[in-house]
Parts: C-alpha cells; structure tokens; sequence
C-alpha cells in the first residue's frame, strides 16, 4: 500500500470537513425500460440474463435521487496502540538489540476469529532500514476486543496480508517497490516460513495486497518500474497468480493480466466501451462478497495513483472479463459491509492505531472505502493541503464511482488497511 508522508502532529478527533455532499446513493439504480432497478434487483436480473444484456451494452443509466437515504452515523473506538507494543532487534551494522514500540500498521485480515495486521516501523518499500536501523516488521495477532496473542517479525516491509481458510496460514508480503518476497504464518505452530519468487518480477518492482479467488493466490503487482521503463508499460503484469512450492520454499507467479490490457467502461453516462488500461500503481485488491450490489463474485484490484479499480470476472481463467470503475478520489482498501450488524476494523497508519467503527450497516452489500486523497497521482508535494486531505472513510457508489465522506464520531480516524467482519 503506497503511504503518503503526513505531518506527525495532527488533531485526533472526527470534525470531518471534506468537499461534496454528505449522503450517497448507496442502492444505486439505473433505468431499464423506463423503469428503475436496485441493486439487489439485478441479481435477479442476472439469474435470468436480463441484467448481462443491459451491461454488457452502451446503455445509459444514472441513479435516481430518491435512492439517496438518510446519511447514518457510526462510531470509532481506538482498540489498539502500537505505543503499547514493543518489538526487538539488531539495528543494521550493530551487534546489540534494541526494542521500540510498533509503528505504522497498515494491512488488516481475520483468521479463526482473530485479526492480524502488520506493524511496518519505519521499514522502507524496498526493504531499507528505518532511521534507528530496524529493518523487521511485526505482524500481531489481536482478538476483536484489542487483546494481543501473538507476534511474529518478518523481514522487510509487510505490505500485503491476508488469511487462507483452506491451511489456517496468514499470508504476508514483503517489500512494495522492489526485493520483494513474501512469508507464511502458521499461528497455531508459530512457524513462519519465507518464500522467495521464481524469477525477477517481471513488473519490475514489488508486490502488495493478496486474496484468494476460486483457489488461485492473486497478488498485486505493485510499483511497476521501479526498476525499469515508467509505467504503464504493456509488457508488465498487473496481477501475479502465485503457487507456493513449501519444499523449495519458492513462490512461482504467473501474470493474469497487465497494466495496459483491454477493459469495459464502467462508468459514464453510456458505459460499455472498450479502453486500454494505463495502470501505474497496483495496490490493493479485494474479492467482491455476493452482497456487493454490482461485481458480486469478481477479483477487484485499486490502482490507488490512478484512481481506478478494476473488476475481473473469472480472473484467471480464459473467460476472464475486466471493467474499469474510474473514482472521483484515489482510495487504499474496499470493504463491503455484508451484514448490517458487524464492524470495521482499520489500521490508522499515520495514528499506529488499529479502531473499530461499529454501527448499523444498512443496506447490505455496501461499499466502503479508505480515501487516501494524496496517494493520487495529480497530488501536491506538500500533502495534505488545499482540495487533498488526510485520509477520511469514504462511501463507495460502484456505478458512478463517486465517494462521498462517512460521518464519525469519537477519535479522528486516518485508515488505511481496513475488513468488514459481521457479528
């Protein structure tokens, strides 16, 4: 996930004074034959192919202002502080330890009922040591009440992190912009076991945000050029499908697609045309819940700089399709809300604090999305500043790609890595 650089002191309560309207449309509907579909009617549509005729075509739709509800409000309470962990060891060139509390959470996921993030400390996206010579991260395990199990240290900077149900392992990935590896945590055993890639990534840079999509490892193909061309570039992969072999400790990767392949308009007045992509960060990526009230079921990849998300139907695989959503501002992680009663759970990079935003979520199957207005690509050097704020919870609206700020109360909230975990 890229970071912005953010001045340290900053108010930490939620006066949240951003541009646009308050409210969203969040069942978003179009017109279809002079009538009006909700989200939840096309799945319907879906099941019986009307709803594929009317996307797949130039058809133009726009949602209604009677779809826009009341704006809910929600609730932040801070369950985690890095200044209450600590961590230890050898400074680059030392021989002797040291310890410092945890810095800079980023990634967040749930396995077995209990939640992991990745504490970065100062770690550089190729792996360079911090300022006091710490080049491990820490990944904790916490319950959702805020209480620490476990933690492990790996070495680099963890970016991506994620669970596999089917082993019981978290997965993490070191190192964003180049050197990049990944490792496997078995937090039942506490084995921690390090993969190096196949091959030069072909990307020329690093890797970044995992999921798990109809038994494939899909991993973001992150800072592309890095060390080679300036993205975009056609030749360099978007998305790597990875296999890990566990007795050679070496993760295979195979692209699925690529930062200038062919993709479907998403949005616009008429949609259906086909562009060229011209992806120039790949960050993070989600795989859509059936909840979802538009690409229910498809892997989803942020290019985060280019204010885009890309939605692939049976990614991998010969039939895959990609739709381009372009995004009125630049975002970090999605989280659908599936149930209207759970929670969210965010890491506040900037605060080194993981919060829990709880409320009731309704309607089902909306989107929500960490806003990280200056990890745009037209962003000004000096960030925040004047139409580019700090980091903000955001509602997605995933037909026109509009986001328009949440309403919180309690301390102020900057996430970036964030997951919907209903009750």
């Amino acid at each position: 996930m890229m970071v912005s650089s953010k001045p340290e002191a900053r108010a930490r309560t939620n006066n949240i004074a951003h541009e646009g309207p308050k409210t969203m449309q969040v069942f978003d509907g179009f017109s279809v034959a002079g009538r009006t579909v909700t989200g939840r009617t096309v799945k319907t549509l879906t099941a019986v192919g009307a709803a594929a005729a009317v996307l797949s075509g130039m058809t133009a739709f726009a949602a209604p202002a009677s779809a826009t509800p009341a704006t809910p409000t929600y609730t932040v309470h801070q369950i985690l502080s890095g200044a209450s962990l600590h961590h230890s060891y050898t400074p680059a060139g030392k021989k002797t330890k040291k310890s410092e509390p945890l810095t800079q959470p980023d990634d967040i996921t749930i396995l077995g009922g209990n939640l992991f993030t990745g504490f970065q400390n100062g770690v550089g996206p190729q792996g360079q040591a911090s300022s006091d010579g710490n080049r491990w991260s820490t990944i904790v395990e916490f319950t959702k009440g805020g209480k620490v199990l476990h933690q492990w240290d790996v070495l680099g900077k963890c970016d991506g992190l994620t669970a596999n149900p089917a082993t019981g392992w978290v997965v993490a990935t070191v190192n964003e912009d180049a050197h990049s590896s990944l490792y496997t945590i078995n937090p039942s055993s506490g084995q921690v076991v390090h993969y190096a890639y196949n091959k030069a990534l072909p990307s020329k840079g690093g890797t970044d945000a995992i999921s798990f999509y109809k038994g494939q490892m899909l991993i973001s193909a992150s800072a592309p050029g890095t060390t080679g061309a300036a993205a975009p570039n056609p030749a360099y992969p978007a998305v790597y499908a990875v296999t890990l072999n566990k007795a050679k400790r070496v993760a295979d990767i195979r692209a699925i697609y690529y930062d200038e392949s062919d993709a479907t308009q998403a949005t616009g007045v008429v949609h259906g045309g086909t562009v060229r992509l011209a992806l120039t960060d790949p960050d993070s990526n989600e795989v859509v819940p059936s909840s979802a009230p538009r690409f229910a079921g498809d892997f989803m990849l942020t290019s985060q700089g280019d204010k885009e998300q890309i939605y692939a139907s049976n990614a991998g695989s010969g039939s895959q399709h990609l739709w381009v959503l372009k995004l009125s501002q630049s975002v970090d992680d999605t989280a659908w809300a599936t149930s209207w009663d759970g929670a969210f759970f965010a890491a506040d990079h900037d605060g080194d604090t993981i919060d829990k935003v709880s409320g009731t979520f309704w309607p089902e199957g909306t989107a929500f999305v960490a806003v990280t207005p200056c990890d745009a690509n037209n962003a000004p050097a000096t960030c925040p500043g004047p139409g580019f704020p700090a980091n903000y919870l955001g509602w997605l609206n995933m037909w026109s790609g509009q986001i328009t700020p949440v309403s919180l109360h309690g301390p102020r909230l900057e996430p970036q890595g964030m997951i919907f975990v209903a009750n």
